[in-house]
């Protein structure tokens, strides 16, 4: 039998000078050569580096914070990207 879920919290295991992302990486490679039915939950996410290494290494699910999650969806050029694509649409459609 073995483990339905393995949840590495980056943030603490930073804290304590380890390296969260490399053992990330290490489970992955583990779960994924002897083909073990594991899924790596990366806890204890603190920023928006934090979400974007651990996706990189392999984990499977990350449990983000609200305040970390509006970071990732907030960029000065969506927002005028969106500001723009309005404006056109709204010449497009005669207003």
């Amino acid at each position: 039998a073995g483990a339905t879920f393995i949840s590495p919290f980056v943030g603490r295991l930073e804290d304590i000078g380890t390296d969260a992302y490399q053992l990330i990486s290490d489970l992955r490679e583990i779960i994924d050569f002897y083909g073990f039915d594991t899924e790596i939950i990366a806890a204890s996410i603190r920023n928006t580096v934090h979400v974007e290494n651990v996706a990189k290494r392999g984990a499977h699910i990350a449990t983000i914070p609200d305040a970390v999650f509006d970071k990732m969806t907030k960029h000065p050029l969506t927002d005028s990207g969106l500001t723009q694509f309005m404006q056109d649409w709204k010449i497009f459609k005669g207003e």
